[in-house]
């Protein structure tokens, strides 16, 4: 099938993920990356910055993508088959039915928290079963620091997601692209490149309000007072980005 034309990202958002990429070594010679696409506006913008990347950055790299399809009523990510094939990009399209299982298998935690782990479980054995060797995920500004603020209110912690590490098995490196990127870049990237984005991502979360909702609506309303906050924020986190949580936390 013949690639399909898009929209080429803006050259701000190219500008802080390339940014990105650069100050946390990211991507290395002959990496195969494999990006977790949920179908929402952030993943699909993340998937053809990366596409982009492939075609024009000096550093060779392959590029695929997998969705984990709970298998939730409401939730229908089956059109993005066509979309990666119409872009030319392997995609790998892994359906379990999540919550039939936390039914069963959830011990006093969060729906939200049980589906999270069981979807990194599928991912990284996806990723070893096709022989990719790191992990992307879209998770931007936005969501670094809503969960800076989760962390201190919360568990009295300085931490925050990391934007490159390997984890424990040593066999997979996780990599976040979109740390320096507002969401106000993805979302209008999404809609003028009028990206296939599937609704409600995820319904079983946005039926009930959650922590991160306040802390999104905390700093909705800090930013009106304070044009610098994100600014100020991510100068705070960028330490916690890269080193071990642990030592930044002993008493």
């Amino acid at each position: 099938m013949a690639v399909q034309n898009y929209l080429k990202p803006p050259k701000r958002l190219m500008r802080h993920v390339g940014r990105a990429i650069a100050d946390f070594k990211m991507i290395n010679e002959g990496d195969r990356i494999l990006l977790g696409v949920s179908g929402g506006k952030d993943s699909l913008s993340l998937l053809l910055i990366l596409h982009h990347l492939k075609q024009y950055a000096p550093i060779k790299f392959e590029l695929g993508a997998v969705t984990v399809d709970p298998q939730i009523e409401g939730f229908d990510p089956s059109p993005l088959k066509d979309y990666l094939a119409s872009l030319g990009v392997p995609y790998f399209y892994q359906e379990q039915a999540i919550l039939d299982q936390a039914e069963g298998s959830m011990d006093g935690d969060s729906f939200c928290s049980f589906c999270s782990r069981m979807k990194r479980g599928i991912l990284y054995s996806t990723l070893r079963k096709e022989g990719y060797n790191v992990l992307a995920l879209a998770q931007h500004l936005d969501d670094l620091a809503e969960s800076f603020l989760m962390s201190a209110f919360h568990n009295g912690k300085l931490q925050t997601m990391k934007a490159n590490y390997s984890i424990q098995a040593g066999d997979i490196r996780v990599i976040r692209p979109l740390v320096y990127a507002r969401k106000t870049l993805t979302t209008a990237y999404a809609e003028a490149a009028q990206l296939p984005v599937i609704p409600d991502s995820c319904p079983a979360c946005f039926s009930m309000p959650t922590q991160r909702d306040h802390m999104k609506q905390l700093l909705a309303q800090e930013e009106k007072l304070n044009k610098n906050l994100f600014s100020s924020l991510l100068n705070t986190m960028k330490p916690l980005m890269s080193v071990d949580h642990a030592l930044i936390n002993k008493p």
